[in-house]
């Protein structure tokens, strides 16, 4: 669902997220995606390289079926794996690449050491992370919480990942004793506003309420669309942004 979310939706030039990031690697052959999901940003970076030069890792065997059925990615490397040890030789990129993938990952110390491993010398590291967002966006956060707090247990949805990969100072601390240098940050605006009911389905597909009760879920929605309809100027959108960073670094 993000991806599908994220790839129809424009930043403030027009372009996707994933068009940033594939526009960030342009100069590098081989590349490779850690958390590459349905393979929609290696499908992009594919338009201009020998599929063969790509790989991917994600945990999820669904995911990657996927990515397999993209025509644009047969020859690809598509492997079931973890960013902490992937199953690639010392190396082997020019660029490795992750879209709202790094900031969830645990061990992001040891992620950025592998990142370092199966890069050649120079080889850049660059990665889109989230940055919450604005509008309606900020409605169904705040009802999300309040609906799910900390102490709700096991229905909470957890924050995961490391802090420090949500920052540009937590990037520098993270990435510099795996031999990067200091991380470039650029801040991305993408516009997600439309009707009431299709920005709730986009928040609810990008937060994926499906483990929370039913009941839960209607509460919620229905506190969400009576907030959403008084930010809705009469006969527009309802107001919806999100806050994405792009950052990148290349090793020494």
């Amino acid at each position: 669902m993000t991806s599908q979310l994220l790839g129809r939706a424009g930043t403030g030039d027009g372009r996707s997220s994933y068009r940033v990031l594939a526009d960030l690697v342009a100069g590098a052959r081989r590349v490779v995606e850690l958390g590459c999901g349905d393979g929609l940003l290696l499908e992009l970076l594919a338009r201009e390289r020998d599929p063969a030069d790509l790989a991917g890792v994600d945990l999820s065997p669904q995911a990657l079926a996927l990515a397999r059925r993209r025509p644009a990615l047969a020859g690809a490397r598509l492997r079931v794996g973890r960013a902490q040890e992937l199953p690639f030789a010392d190396g082997s990129f020019d660029a490795c690449v992750a879209h709202m993938a790094l900031m969830l990952m645990a061990q992001a110390d040891r992620v950025a050491a592998e990142a370092a491993r199966v890069l050649a010398p120079g080889g850049l590291l660059a990665c889109v992370v989230g940055g919450g967002g604005e509008g309606a966006y900020e409605v169904f956060a705040a009802l999300l919480r309040r609906a799910v707090p900390p102490e709700a247990g096991p229905l909470r949805i957890p924050r995961l990942g490391d802090p420090r990969a949500r920052t540009r100072e937590g990037l520098d601390e993270l990435l510099a004793p795996a031999g990067f240098g200091p991380v470039a940050w650029a801040t991305l605006r993408v516009d997600l506003s439309g009707p009431a009911e299709r920005v709730w389905e986009s928040m609810a597909g990008m937060y994926d309420v499906r483990p929370l009760p039913p009941d839960l879920v209607t509460e919620v929605r229905g506190a969400f669309l009576a907030q959403a309809a008084a930010i809705t100027p009469p006969g527009g959108p309802t107001p919806c942004g999100m806050v994405l960073h792009t950052a990148h670094a290349r090793l020494g």
